[in-house]
C-alpha cells in the first residue's frame, strides 16, 4: 500500500466517521451513552470476527497481547467520552472539537515516541485548531460540560492513534486488532450499562436504524479502514486528514437536524479542509528526477543479502 492508497483510505474512513454523527446524537434519545458504544461496537465486532478468524493461523508475535490490551483500553475510553459528549452540546460542536485530536497527536508522538513530524503536517495541525477556535468564537468563549467532554475524547483519541500506529505497523493483523477493540469495548461498556439498568428491549429496538449505521459504518467499516491506513500512514498525518469527519457531520447537522452554523463555524470548516489538502499533499507530491548515476536509496532502505552472493553496488 503506498501513502497515497493510505490518505484515500482515511478520507473514506473520515466520511464515514462524519455520516454517523448525526446518528449519535439521535441514539441518545433512546439509550445512554454506555448502551449505545456497547451496542455499536458489539455490532462492529461480530461483523469483523470471521475475517479476524482467518488470521488466527498467524502465529501472534511477542508482546501482541499487552498492545492489544492497551489499544481497547484507550479506544474504549474515547468512545465512551465522545458518545457522552452528544448528551450536553451540539453535533457540530462535538464534531468539531474531538477532531483537536489532530493537534494533540503529534504532541503525543513526539512525547511518547520521540517522532518528530513532518513540517507540513505540524502546519496543517496549527491550521486544524485554528478551525477549532473559530468553531468556539475564540479564546475568550466559554465550553460548556460536553465541549470538555468532546476535548477529553480527543486526547483520548490522540493517544489511541499513537498506539495504533505502533501497534499496526510491528505486529499487522488489522482484523484481529479491530476484532479485539470491538468486543472489548462492547464487553465493557455493556457490562458498566447494566449497572445503571441497561436499556430495554423495545428502547434497543427504536435505536436500532442509528445502531445498525453506527455499527457496521461508522465503527466497523471505518475504524477498519484507518486501522488498514495506519500501516502507512503516520499518526499525526491520520489525525489531521480524519479530521475532515468534522466538516461531514456539521454539514449533515444543518440539513438532517437544522442547526444553523455562524459564519465563524463555516470559516472553521473551511480552514479544516485546507488543513487536509496540507497533509495529503507531502504524499502525492511528485518526486524530482535526479540524473542517471546518481540515484542514492530512502533513508532506512536496506539492501537485500543473498548467501554467497556478495552485494552489489547500487
Amino acid at each position: 500500500m503506498t501513502r497515497l492508497h493510505a490518505n484515500l483510505l482515511l478520507l473514506v474512513a473520515a466520511l464515514a466517521w462524519g455520516s454517523g454523527n448525526v446518528a449519535q446524537k439521535t441514539v441518545l434519545d433512546h439509550l445512554d451513552p454506555l448502551s449505545a458504544v456497547g451496542l455499536r461496537c458489539l455490532i462492529a465486532g461480530l461483523l469483523v470476527l470471521p475475517l479476524a478468524l482467518r488470521e488466527a493461523a498467524l502465529r501472534p508475535a511477542d508482546g501482541e497481547a499487552r498492545s492489544l490490551l492497551q489499544l481497547s483500553g484507550l479506544f474504549a475510553l474515547a468512545l465512551v467520552l465522545q458518545q457522552a459528549a452528544f448528551l450536553d452540546t451540539t453535533v457540530t460542536n462535538a464534531g468539531f472539537l474531538v477532531n483537536t485530536c489532530a493537534v494533540m497527536t503529534p504532541l503525543v508522538a513526539w512525547a511518547s515516541l520521540r517522532q518528530r513530524p513532518e513540517p507540513p503536517v505540524m502546519l496543517a495541525a496549527g491550521i486544524t485548531l485554528a478551525g477549532v477556535l473559530c468553531l468556539s468564537g475564540g479564546l475568550s468563549a466559554t465550553l460548556g460540560p460536553g465541549d470538555g467532554t468532546a476535548l477529553l475524547s480527543a486526547l483520548a483519541y490522540a493517544a489511541w492513534m499513537v498506539a495504533l500506529g505502533r501497534h499496526a505497523g510491528r505486529f499487522g493483523r488489522p482484523f484481529t486488532t479491530g476484532a479485539a477493540q470491538f468486543l472489548a469495548t462492547a464487553a465493557v461498556a455493556l457490562a458498566l450499562g447494566t449497572t445503571q439498568g441497561g436499556p430495554s428491549w423495545a428502547d434497543t429496538m427504536q435505536a436500532g436504524p442509528e445502531l445498525l449505521y453506527l455499527g457496521i459504518v461508522s465503527t466497523g467499516l471505518a475504524f477498519m479502514l484507518q486501522i488498514a491506513a495506519q500501516r502507512v500512514a503516520s499518526a499525526s498525518q491520520a489525525a489531521v486528514i480524519c479530521s475532515g469527519e468534522a466538516v461531514v457531520g456539521a454539514a449533515l447537522a444543518i440539513w438532517l437536524l437544522g442547526e444553523v452554523p455562524a459564519r465563524h463555524t463555516i470559516l472553521g470548516a473551511a480552514l479544516i479542509m485546507v488543513a487536509i489538502a496540507l497533509a495529503v499533499r507531502p504524499a502525492t507530491a511528485p518526486v524530482a528526477a535526479r540524473a542517471p548515476g546518481r540515484l542514492r536509496p530512502a533513508r532506512g532502505w536496506r539492501r537485500p543479502l543473498t548467501l554467497g552472493t556478495p552485494p552489489q553496488r547500487p
